[in-house]
């Protein structure tokens, strides 16, 4: 019997995300992850297929297109989250300067040690290598912190996604720095951004006054099909594509605040806010079927047996050391004291293996071991769920805890800063405890 066949083939995706919605349960109840849980599916099917297709299955080039479209889906997702208010300025401002200082930081660690115990590795190739093992993963942070308080939720929420972002800026500078002949430079760089910035405003803006003139009920995933397709010409122009998908979420998800003036007068509201509420279900959904795809493709290529050497264990928990340590700093120096389980909250995953996989060829270097790339995701993942038990444990239900006065708090303050009556009545239908 054919292994890949049709039904086969149907029947594993649908398995697959049924376990990915009960691992989804399990993670909420256990904190262990739920990305682990897929990985460890993805290792147990790697033996299965070899046992009955060999070692002939080339799952690269999926693992890539479902990273790419994972990734935009993960960050348009966390942007339609976001509501930016002048309340919100210094914790988005924080979570800012803790990425930028993270990420920098913890590659610049990680560089020196990959350059000292290495062999092959320059500092620039080190750099290159490093960066990807510096980039917090908002596909496990964004699902995993649900239950913490909304500030720290807020927190994760927009440190992951500045993470992201960052990051990917940073890989594709330096990949640019291999070539002297493409390379524009830090200036070069910053017009660059700023371009993007300039186009992803306007692009917003057309497509929301554009879409919400379509009275067609299927136009959900034609949205979608314009973000892959400005993401993907970004690309071919060099362009730093996630900001667009990033800027499109913000404008769409704070229409009141980027549509003032005149141009509040083009915008039908209703109509906008419809395409909002639509767009955050299919991408949250779109986002699920492709993480859950990504990682168990992930760990169908893991190879294990790169785990056992002593060399990937030394450099894996020294970079280990680095990240955690340079974390409880930058949280001390910027949140102070209560910094559990914030300062545990450092996974990596889909983009570091995504752009461990984008690493120019004439920078690849023999002497790494991808069992460092495992390590550390598996490592940081481990922490976390450490991290996040003993804070449930610390700190249980603390909803419960709430007084009534609190409560009638927090009421008046939603009421008196909703400026929509439609907002509140939003609000209410979507309170389970009302229904």
């Amino acid at each position: 019997m054919e292994i890949f066949s049709s039904y086969n083939v149907i029947i594993g995706i649908s398995l697959t995300i049924i376990l990915s919605f009960i691992f989804n349960g399990i993670a909420k109840r256990t904190n262990i992850p739920a990305v682990l849980l897929l990985i460890v599916l993805g290792i147990v099917l790697q033996y299965i297929l070899k046992a009955f297709a060999g070692d002939s299955i080339d799952f690269f080039p999926m693992l890539e297109v479902l990273g790419i479209v994972g990734l935009i889906m993960i960050v348009l997702e966390a942007a339609l989250e976001l509501k930016l208010k002048s309340d919100k300025l210094l914790p988005i401002m924080k979570a800012l300067a803790i990425a930028l200082i993270g990420l920098v930081a913890s590659t610049f660690i990680a560089a020196v040690i990959l350059k000292a115990l290495v062999s092959g590795m320059t500092m620039q190739t080190a750099w290159l290598y490093a960066t990807p093992l510096s980039i917090l993963s908002s596909a496990i942070i964004i699902p995993s912190v649900s239950s913490l308080s909304d500030i720290k939720k807020e927190f994760h929420i927009y440190e992951s996604t500045f993470s992201d972002i960052l990051g990917i800026m940073l890989f594709y500078f330096l990949t640019g720095r291999l070539n002297p002949a493409e390379d524009a430079g830090v200036g070069g760089f910053f017009i660059n951004l700023i371009i993007t910035v300039i186009i992803s405003l306007i692009a917003s803006y057309a497509i929301i006054l554009i879409f919400q003139k379509i009275k067609s009920q299927v136009k959900l995933f034609l949205l979608i099909a314009v973000l892959l397709l400005l993401y993907a010409l970004g690309k071919k122009m060099h362009l730093s594509s996630l900001i667009i998908i990033l800027i499109f979420g913000l404008v769409i998800a704070n229409m009141k605040l980027f549509f003032q003036g005149k141009l509040k007068g083009y915008l039908d509201f209703d109509k906008a806010k419809s395409i909002y509420h639509e767009l955050h279900v299919i991408t949250a959904e779109t986002a699920f079927v492709v993480r859950t795809l990504f990682f168990v493709i992930f760990g169908i290529t893991i190879v294990l047996s790169s785990l056992l050497s002593l060399k990937v264990t030394l450099i894996s928990l020294l970079i280990l050391i680095s990240i955690y340590g340079i974390r409880y700093g930058l949280l001390r120096v910027f949140m102070g004291k209560d910094i559990s389980p914030q300062v545990f909250i450092a996974p990596r995953g889909l983009i570091t293996v995504l752009l461990f996989y984008a690493i120019p060829e004439e920078a690849i270097v023999e002497g790494f071991e991808p069992g460092i790339l495992l390590f550390v995701i598996i490592g940081t993942s481990l922490i976390m769920t450490g991290g996040m038990i003993r804070d449930k444990k610390l700190n249980p239900i603390k909803k419960i805890e709430e007084s009534p006065e609190d409560s009638m708090h927090e009421a008046e303050y939603f009421i008196n800063n909703t400026t929509d009556l439609s907002e509140i009545d939003d609000s209410l239908s979507n309170d389970d405890s009302l229904q």
